[in-house]
């Protein structure tokens, strides 16, 4: 094919020239707001499901969440993963290099999705007796699991082709998108359950037709623009050469992804372990969690494409000024953030629940959790900097350690001595701490003492 150039009106940013910290911040905040979305209506699906339904179909949807994460979670490391290669060919203006590479990302996204969803729905009796899922929400939260599942194609397509935007520097249409298949969720969430009582069964319904909105817009951008990111639907197809390089960046992190949630599954069973209850306040703390960790993962994924752009451009300079800015952006909105989180807890965790029980468990998880906010801060930086410089690999294994195996030991051991829940809190921290460590050390030494020298002849 022919050279691709950049014509027309385009949406991407490059950000190898301009201010560091107005670029990051320009970045950011469409990445943080969209996700805001994202999860809002996420948690919009347990608000209208705790207080319309009741606590067992909270309960069954907080048993499903963490399987549905485990498919969820490898798409979106798949297309971070993936943005990290699509930035350096954009970084390093070899746009008939990033035309091959984003259509051979699609099919790979797609062939996948299919698989996922096809398994996933076959698997989802062993998935749930995986996390031990209770009897007295086992009928409900498989109804839910298997109708959330059969669009995780949907998922698979949209993360893909939203982090092609991300990896161009555009990540305001990637927020529009979200902004509306959030708001067409929350109006079906009612519809669903208030008007026509179907119960997780419509939550369910109305979270996949809202991501087959969110892949329609993503596709219609993607196909419309005159940019250098432009998909051709006649050119989709798989180049060797490519796949192996997307395997090698995109595949990795989607491991980690997977890994991770499967941890969290066995994490799962401890939860239920306590009760209906306990699922229920602990998935509702969970979604609260994911509120205020935003931050650290929109300013990471900031991060990743700065640093990739920079890479291919070979301003290593910028890149690594970017990581320290970005980690000051980070703890300055977590204290401002989390602080208040931190003190009402209990209002927080009541929006989803009435159950005094429940909300006690929320409360506990919230209070143990959020002022270990900038250890999370800190490994979600320094792993997104790691797979900007291209180590995803590096990323992937050091994650499953912090994450995956010394929370696992710590949980064995620790329940092992006294069952309590506090122990399951506690996990969380101490596997975020352990990763931390782990990639905060193989940066200094494999990246910043390989890079610095080049730096001081800069």
């Amino acid at each position: 094919m022919a050279a691709a150039t950049r014509t027309g009106r385009r949406s991407s940013m490059d950000m190898t020239q301009g201010n560091i910290v107005r670029l990051i911040i320009i970045f950011a905040l469409p990445i943080l707001a969209g996700q805001v979305f994202q999860n809002l209506y996420n948690s919009v699906d347990a608000i209208v499901v705790g207080r319309y339904v009741g606590t067992t179909a909270l309960a069954a949807v907080s048993a499903s969440s963490d399987i549905s994460q485990l498919l969820v979670g490898f798409f979106t490391g798949l297309s971070t993963g993936c943005g990290v290669l699509l930035a350096r060919y954009f970084g390093a203006q070899t746009y008939e290099r990033l035309h091959d590479a984003i259509h051979t990302a699609l099919c790979f996204a797609l062939i996948l999705g299919l698989c996922m969803a096809t398994l996933g729905i076959v698997c989802t009796p062993l998935l749930l007796k995986m996390v031990g899922c209770p009897a007295d929400v086992y009928a409900e939260a498989a109804s839910y699991l298997r109708i959330y599942l059969a669009g995780i194609l949907f998922t698979a397509i949209y993360n893909v082709g939203s982090g092609i935007l991300r990896a161009v520097g555009d990540s305001r249409h990637p927020f529009f998108y979200l902004v509306i298949s959030s708001v067409v969720n929350i109006i079906l969430d009612l519809l669903f359950v208030v008007w026509f009582r179907m119960g997780v069964m419509g939550v369910a319904l109305a979270t996949i037709i809202s991501q087959l909105t969110s892949v329609t817009l993503v596709f219609l951008q993607l196909t419309r623009t005159e940019d250098v990111y432009k998909v051709t639907f006649s050119h989709l197809k798989m180049e060797k050469d490519l796949v192996r390089e997307v395997i090698d960046l995109g595949l990795p992190a989607a491991i980690q992804s997977s890994l991770i949630s499967i941890s969290n599954l066995f994490v799962q069973r401890y939860i239920n372990g306590f009760g209906s209850s306990a699922m229920a306040g602990i998935g509702a703390a969970k979604k609260i969690d994911k509120f205020v960790g935003l931050i650290a993962q929109s300013v990471g994924q900031s991060a990743t494409t700065f640093i990739s752009q920079n890479y291919g451009a070979g301003k290593l300079d910028r890149a690594f000024k970017s990581l320290l800015y970005c980690m000051c952006i980070n703890f300055t909105m977590i204290a401002l953030i989390g602080t208040p989180v931190y003190f009402l807890a209990e209002k927080a965790v009541s929006i989803f629940t009435t159950d005094p029980d429940s909300i006690a468990y929320g409360v506990g998880m919230v209070h143990v959790m959020m002022p270990c906010y900038f250890i999370q801060s800190l490994n979600a930086l320094f792993a997104n900097a790691t797979r900007g410089f291209g180590k995803s690999k590096v990323v992937m294994c050091c994650s499953v350690f912090g994450m995956v195996v010394c929370r696992q030991i710590f949980l064995a051991v620790t329940m092992h001595m006294n069952y309590d829940v506090v122990n399951v809190y506690r996990g969380y921290p101490f596997g975020w701490a352990c990763a931390a460590c782990s990639v905060m050390t193989y940066f200094y030494f494999a990246i910043w003492r390989k890079y610095r020298h080049e730096l001081k002849k800069a």
